[in-house]
């Protein structure tokens, strides 16, 4: 599986971590940047891996100071479903129940061993389907709606 990755530069040197983790843990990683500690917009970013995700069913982590930004900006992607997570218990349910798409993680809140704790507890998780189908499918409708507006 490919798994797109970007960070700003609050974000930059866990992104590095993480790209180095899971070429070692045997995924494939698609770099969308930044490549830098220099002063970036996180927005550019999150549409990068976002559009990536929702195009080519995939996943994606995006890092910055706090994770939330990225969240914000990519969950404007049509299709996606980050979540900005700081604990393993969020980690999991945001898959079994949510389908998240897109991890969203703080190198300024989490340490490296967390973060990797992290990632790999998400990789890990899988979809439950089930009565959550109805909760993703509104996810959805509520993506249509803001479109048409």
């Amino acid at each position: 599986m490919e798994i797109a990755i970007a960070a700003d530069h609050g974000g930059f040197q866990l992104k590095e971590k993480i790209r180095a983790h899971l070429i070692e843990s045997g995924y494939t990683v698609k770099d969308f940047g930044c490549y830098s500690l220099e002063s970036v917009d996180f927005p550019e970013y999150a549409a990068k891996v976002g559009h990536f995700v929702a195009t080519e069913n995939s996943l994606g982590v995006l890092c910055c100071g706090t994770g939330i930004g990225m969240s914000m900006a990519a969950n404007k992607i049509k299709g996606v479903r980050a979540a900005v997570v700081s604990d393993a218990f969020s980690a999991m349910m945001t898959r079994r129940h949510n389908n998240s798409n897109v991890l969203c993680l703080g190198e300024r809140v989490l340490g490296d061993s967390l973060a990797l704790l992290l990632l790999d507890t998400w990789l890990a998780a899988e979809f439950e389907g089930g009565r959550h189908m109805t909760r993703i499918a509104k996810l959805a409708e509520l993506e249509e709606r803001e479109e048409d507006k």
